[in-house]
């Protein structure tokens, strides 16, 4: 490009289009993905020049030196009065390229983003442990937001976040809300968990549990009192159990399906399924609440059970994949083809939307 790229000019008209991510790469126009699609931009193609300016525009001072070094760095723009912006910093075939993600100020409810009513009576829970789990790009956050939303709200709570880096800002309401970033303010998510337990917190929400170290703070957190929220990438409740356990060593793993039956309150595991139109996606939602049964399968490893639960307990608000997706059919929301490409049960969803039970 022979002008100035003039990003903010871009994001917000990429914004007021509905996009959710744009893409800055070298040798192509710029790419956004709008409602799950990606879509090209009719601009001319980037050069480096260009991803340079936009770096010396939007990228914080104290880290444009480590982009030679870091070959992978995310970090937060944000649009005064209009949006942020979650920043990923890459290299590709020896080119600087960027992927921002839309973080937009107003946190949306349990309600506005279609989730299952039972989600919001996590906002209640005084300990333990819940889990929101699903691949890249389904939610998870958004999730676990307007979960804090909802505490900060309603509770009057000290509220501590630790995040790789900080999507959603909080203004405090009626808890007091402490939001810490790997890098500038703690050294790693089990650090900020180790510390923020001598900060006097209610609640506290780990970005993302990736270690064995993360997965025994968190775990100390519950065990402790403290209601402690978090994600992980599994695609289900079954996996997630199996996960949490199989972060730690075959010697303790047989301790850390205890920790795990004695700290786990819900597991929420979601998808993002596009309607008819392919004009916007819905929430496909497993919700596993742990009771006495799911805790003592737990222990006993085994988990092989907990489906038939989850698929048989929705009077207390459990629901399995299939259902929440045979449910989104029923409304009109979704067709029965999106519905069982996303289903790893396609035999029983089908009996579902065919009438045999739901």
């Amino acid at each position: 490009m022979t002008e100035k790229f003039e990003i903010n000019s871009f994001l917000k008209k990429t914004v007021a289009l509905g996009a959710s991510d744009e893409h800055l790469i070298v040798g192509q126009p710029p790419f956004v993905r709008i409602n799950g699609f990606m879509k090209r931009v009719a601009m001319p193609i980037l050069d480096e020049t260009d991803i340079d300016y936009i770096l010396a525009e939007i990228a914080p001072q104290n880290i444009i030196q480590t982009f030679n070094v870091e070959k992978d760095i995310d970090f937060i723009y944000e649009i005064s009065g209009f949006s942020r912006f979650r920043v990923n910093y890459s290299r590709r075939l020896g080119h600087p390229a960027l992927v921002l993600r839309n973080i937009p100020y107003n946190i949306p409810t349990i309600r506005e983003l279609r989730l299952p009513e039972v989600i919001s009576t996590f906002s209640k829970f005084q300990n333990g442990l819940v889990i929101v789990t699903g691949p890249t790009g389904s939610g998870k956050s958004t999730t676990l937001a307007s979960i804090i939303d909802q505490i900060n709200s309603q509770e009057y709570k000290n509220i501590i976040t630790i995040e790789d880096p900080i999507e959603y800002i909080f203004d405090c309401k009626k808890s007091m809300v402490s939001q810490r970033q790997l890098g500038p303010d703690v050294v790693s998510f089990a650090n900020g968990v180790k510390y923020a337990l001598r900060q006097d917190p209610d609640v506290l929400l780990i970005g993302e549990i990736r270690d064995t170290e993360t997965m025994d703070a968190a775990f100390k957190a519950a065990e402790t009192g403290h209601l402690v929220l978090a994600t992980l990438h599994t695609n289900d409740a079954i996996q997630t159990v199996d996960r949490i356990v199989n972060l730690f060593d075959e010697s303790n793993r047989q301790l850390a399906r205890k920790r795990a039956a004695e700290t786990l309150r819900a597991v929420v595991a979601q998808k993002l399924v596009y309607s008819h139109k392919n004009d916007r996606r819905y929430p496909a939602c497993e919700v596993m609440l742990v009771t006495p049964p799911i805790r003592d399968y737990i222990q006993k490893s085994e988990i092989d059970e907990i489906y038939r639960l989850i698929s048989n307990n929705a009077s207390e608000g459990m629901m399995s994949l299939n259902q929440s997706l045979a449910a989104l059919v029923n409304e009109g929301l979704i067709s029965a083809e999106e519905a069982m490409s996303h289903s790893s049960e396609q035999n029983e969803l089908s009996k579902m939307l065919r009438g045999v039970y739901l």
